[in-house]
Order: C-alpha cells, then sequence, then structure tokens
C-alpha cells in the first residue's frame, strides 16, 4: 500500500488532506519564542487573529524540523509495511529537508524493503497545492506510484503561481525573494509581483503601482501565460485579505467565463509569516512558469 503524505506549508487543511488520504506534516513558526505547530496545537487556523499580529508589528520566524520528527512521522508506515509518497514545498526554499533526508536514509537500513518517493512540487502555498490536489486526485483513481511519478515530472512545473505584497518588512526579515530590493525602492504604493521559478524559489518579476494595478497584472499573467487553465484548478489564496481575493477572482472570473473551476484558501500561517498580511496570489496551469 501507498500512504500520501503533504506538509502544511502547502495550504493543505485538514479536511482536504482527509479527503485524499494525505497524511499531514506540520511546518512550525515561533512569535516572541512561542513555537506553534500548525493543526497540531490548534485545530482550525483563525486567519485574520493570526494576520492581525503581523499588522500590529509581530515579525514571526520560522524553523526546520528535526531528523526525529521526520522519523516519528515516517516510520509508523513503514513499520506497518507501507510505502510512502511525499508531497513536499521546495526543497530550495529550506534546509529542513536534509533532516528528512537523513531520516529516511535511517529508516531505509531498518526497513530495506519499503520504498519512499517525494514530488518536489518547487513551490509553497497554493503553488504547491495545487500540485497536491492533482497528485491526490490519481491517487484517488488507482494510480501507480511511478504512474504519479511520472505525471509529476510532466506537469510539476506547468503549474505557475503569482502573487503580490503591501507589506515589505517580512520579505526582507525573511530574506527569500530574490531581486527585491532592486526592484522595489523606496517607492510608496508600489507592489512586487513575485513567482516561484522553476528552481523553485521566489523571484521579483516586476512591479505595479496600486493594488488596482497589481491585479490587473495577476489577470493578464493567467491570461498570457495560461495552458488549459479551465481543465484544472485555478488557486487564489490570500493573507487575510478577503476584498482584495475577491476582487482578483471577480476579474478571472471575467476574462475566462463564470465557469472557471475556480478555489479560495488562506494562506498557511508558516508561509505567511515571510510575506505579511495583504497579500494575494493566484496559481493556474501554464505553459511555463
Amino acid at each position: 500500500m501507498l500512504v500520501l503524505f503533504t506538509d502544511t506549508d502547502t495550504d493543505i487543511t485538514p479536511q482536504d488532506a482527509a479527503h485524499y488520504g494525505y497524511q499531514l506534516i506540520s511546518m512550525p513558526y515561533s512569535i516572541q519564542g512561542v513555537t506553534t505547530y500548525p493543526y497540531v496545537d490548534f485545530d482550525m487556523f483563525d486567519a485574520h487573529t493570526f494576520y492581525d499580529q503581523l499588522r500590529q508589528g509581530v515579525l514571526p520566524n520560522t524553523s526546520a524540523i528535526s531528523e526525529e520528527q521526520y522519523r516519528q512521522y515516517f516510520e509508523p508506515v513503514f513499520e506497518a509495511g507501507h510505502d510512502i509518497l511525499y508531497v513536499h514545498f521546495s526543497r530550495a526554499m529550506t534546509a529542513t529537508f536534509d533532516a528528512m533526508d537523513a531520516a529516511v536514509a535511517a529508516l531505509k537500513e531498518q526497513y530495506p524493503d519499503r520504498r519512499f518517493y517525494e514530488i518536489d512540487t518547487k513551490g509553497i502555498t497554493i503553488g504547491s497545492l495545487n500540485i497536491v490536489k492533482e497528485v491526490g486526485d490519481l491517487y484517488l483513481a488507482g494510480k501507480t506510484a511511478d504512474e504519479i511519478l511520472d505525471w509529476a515530472k510532466a506537469e510539476v512545473d506547468r503549474f505557475a503561481v503569482y502573487f503580490f505584497a503591501d507589506d515589505l518588512r517580512f520579505f526582507k526579515h525573511s530574506g527569500r525573494v530574490s531581486g527585491l530590493a532592486g526592484t522595489m525602492g523606496t517607492l510608496l504604493g508600489v507592489r512586487p509581483i513575485i513567482h516561484m521559478d522553476e528552481n523553485g524559489k521566489m523571484v521579483s518579476v516586476g512591479k505595479e503601482k496600486g493594488r488596482t494595478n497589481a491585479i490587473a497584472r495577476l489577470v493578464n499573467t493567467v491570461e498570457e501565460l495560461g495552458d488549459q487553465v479551465k481543465d484544472h484548478r485555478v488557486i487564489v489564496a490570500h493573507t487575510d485579505a478577503p476584498d482584495i481575493a475577491n476582487d482578483l477572482i471577480e476579474q478571472l472570473k471575467e476574462r475566462f467565463g463564470d465557469d472557471l473551476p475556480i478555489e479560495l484558501y488562506d494562506v498557511n500561517p508558516t508561509a505567511g509569516s515571510h510575506c505579511g498580511p495583504n497579500t494575494v496570489g493566484v496559481s493556474f496551469h501554464a505553459k511555463h512558469r
């Protein structure tokens, strides 16, 4: 039997995870020295309360989980005689997967007949979620690990994510967006347009003055870069900015039709620690990233 894993940095909810059969690895964040594990330390994510803390000046930190924690997630599955497929957020964004690799290597020595497969989505939040859900659909359809991996080789780089943020303090604090300082300067009201590139890194690819122009830029990008957009999910996510997110959804439907298969999510708190409140983005099937 193949057991699916994913992590909370992909924006998946426990309800979605249960639907597809994913076991969920919790990626932590810390505020004022207190570390929180999403969906372990709380059952439901209160996005408004979390992002309001950030508006009031809190700068969260994130951290990797340990080799022993990965072992605790994976060993019961191997011990039960099952194999694992882990669909995870971008390796390029964190050192946590070094600990995972060490845990898996040790477990393989102990359980030599077991197999561990992974799919690096080269994304985070909804860029990963789109792939996690597609893999979940394949799994529910009875596809084998090899068939799913073949799909991933062809399709991972075909799911794009583009977003913009209001407040650069959080990106500057995390240092995870290349090209940001040079793009932004100190212009008031200028919003960087950021995407996840083919290497799984966040890169600033432009700037727009004001939210209206930033939303229009995202819609135009979906139209210009999209491929078979309506045959796949379009996912919009936000960090406690429902009005902005719904404006984006309305404009996407105006451009593509009311039957556009669009879903709306809150950005998880661990990833949201890096972008701050009032960030809005869209993930879609594309010609390339």
